[in-house]
């Protein structure tokens, strides 16, 4: 192409960062930015109508700004009439291709990086197809790269979040004293970061920032109880940031009053505490509305200033210089295998409960009722609730997989996909974890009153109150006990089935084949 082709510069609904490196190198003279709006993206998966308006919303904020800064901007909006027929994200491109390539004998089309690899797939083939030159720029918002995360990845028979966390603290000079090694004298604070709320409850915790929603954000919403009407979910406690300046209040404000006690309570379940002390800024971080580096440097100047434990920001910031940045790069490594990644070969449904909340198991009912109200539950209500209970119940991990990029506000597939097969189902076969997440239904008391006035009894193995979750445990064991005594770190979980006596182990699999044959009735 010559430097005075056209060019399109493509700019997706999750990639809406003030510093764009579409806006950094935008040519007034020959550039035109394109934003799209597509239902089909609310659809590939049955999505959550807060997450739809969430996307929706932050989209046309930041189309207000780029306006309002003089930007030359094609907005295709949802219910476009020109677009009527073209639902999918990849085909409204095509027909806006379509069209310059009618006003006009060659267009180069620029893209940033997109974030999942079924929609970087569709561009790059529709660019092949169409004949047109296609520029994929870098994602600068993440610290690591996906060229410098295979450099650090090559070679290695695992990979493992902490090491490569101790990397990418020395990488970008994050709590570390002047010797290069960690404040504090040890890398993480894990161990201090595990506690469940005292037993009389939580207490007061400062509420998380919230905004009304303005006229732009009305709007959409109205739109989305229209068109997608019978998605499961609620609008109407509809509060999420939508624009950055909102973006870095909720960080302020999250610093300021709940960071100082978020790495104690980081692991904590509470009934009607959806939120307990999280920080609730993935959605921004994922939309882009925040510079993962504003974020951890803001976390890294409470600690040194004072105001919050050592443990807790090194808690908050794991989650993201760490976990975050090593999810990324798992996902580029290992798709589009990780899609279809099976290991154990589960092939059950997913119960429909878990599209209502409709459900005697008092735990699941709790954290499946807060994602339909809020489009929220923090990790380890994902993880160890409804996660683990999918793998304990052989739930086919498609299914999974996609129900929770449809129902989370925070979900993209290249943080949600990996933190699901590979965290929560053990369906890559532990390709970047050490061990299959599972416990029984005694963990969940132990770590929340989810188990208080439940049909269920998380102490009981078999039987009619038996704790489904316990039964299901047990039963995971029973089934994986050679697997599990062969790794070190889940070798005490095969010792202990293995103490059980023919009889009772016979027990604990009538349990749980009548709970896996009436999932639907738990």
């Amino acid at each position: 192409m010559s430097a005075t082709t056209p060019r399109l510069r493509l700019i997706l609904g999750d990639q809406l960062q003030h510093d764009s490196p579409q806006l950094a190198q935008l040519d007034p003279a020959r550039d035109r930015v394109l934003m799209i709006e597509a239902p089909g993206e609310a659809t590939h998966v049955w999505s959550h109508p807060a997450r739809i308006a969430l996307f929706l919303s932050a989209m046309r904020h930041y189309a207000a700004v780029l306006r309002a800064r003089g930007i030359a901007l094609d907005y295709v909006t949802l219910d476009d009439p020109e677009y009527a027929a073209a639902p999918a994200l990849v085909d409204r491109l095509r027909q806006r291709l379509d069209a310059c390539g009618a006003e006009m004998s060659a267009v180069e089309l620029v893209i940033v990086e997109p974030g999942e690899w079924r929609l970087a797939q569709s561009i790059e083939q529709l660019a092949v197809a169409r004949r047109i030159a296609l520029t994929v720029l870098p994602d600068t918002h993440f610290l690591c790269s996906r060229s410098a995360f295979a450099g650090w990845a090559r070679g290695k028979r695992e990979l493992r979040m902490e090491y490569f966390y101790r990397w990418q603290r020395r990488q970008q000079r994050v709590l570390l004293d002047g010797a290069d090694e960690p404040e504090g004298g040890q890398w993480n604070f894990d161990a201090d970061n595990r506690s469940g709320f005292p037993r009389g409850g939580p207490g007061d915790i400062p509420p998380p920032a919230a905004f009304a929603p303005d006229a732009i954000t009305r709007e959409v919403i109205d739109l989305v109880r229209r068109r997608f009407a019978d998605h499961p979910g609620s609008l109407d406690d509809f509060g999420w940031p939508v624009t950055r300046d909102e973006a870095l209040h909720a960080l302020r404000v999250f610093i300021d009053t709940r960071l100082p006690s978020f790495g104690t309570y980081q692991d904590a379940m509470w009934t009607g505490t959806p939120f307990g002390w999280h920080a609730l800024l993935s959605t921004s971080l994922n939309l882009k509305l925040l510079d993962p580096r504003e974020v951890i440097g803001a976390a890294e100047a409470a600690w040194r200033a004072g105001r919050v434990p050592l443990a807790s920001a090194e808690g908050f910031i794991r989650q993201i210089l760490g976990w975050r940045e090593f999810i990324r790069g798992v996902y580029w490594t290992f798709m589009p295998q990780l899609a279809q990644a099976n290991h154990y070969g589960h092939a059950r449904a997913l119960p429909r409960w878990y599209w209502t909340g409709n459900t005697q198991m008092a735990c699941m009912r709790e954290c499946v009722g807060q994602t339909l109200a809020h489009g929220y539950a923090h990790h380890i209500q994902r993880l160890m609730v409804t996660g683990q209970f999918a793998l304990l119940a052989q739930i086919e991990p498609r299914q999974v997989a996609d129900w929770y990029l449809a129902v989370y506000v925070d979900a993209v597939e290249w943080v949600e996909l990996p933190n699901v097969a590979g965290m929560a189902l053990h369906a890559d076969g532990g390709r970047f974890t050490s061990k299959p997440y599972v416990a029984s239904g005694q963990y969940i008391k132990r770590m929340s009153n989810y188990c208080d006035g439940c049909r269920y009894r998380p102490a009981q193995r078999s039987g009619e109150r038996a704790c489904p979750i316990t039964v299901l445990y047990w039963n995971f064991l029973d089934t994986h006990e050679k697997t599990l005594a062969a790794n070190p770190r889940t070798v005490l979980m095969a010792r202990n089935i293995a103490r059980l006596t023919e009889e009772e182990r016979g027990a604990i699999r009538a349990s749980s084949q009548a709970l896996l044959e009436n999932l639907d009735a738990l």
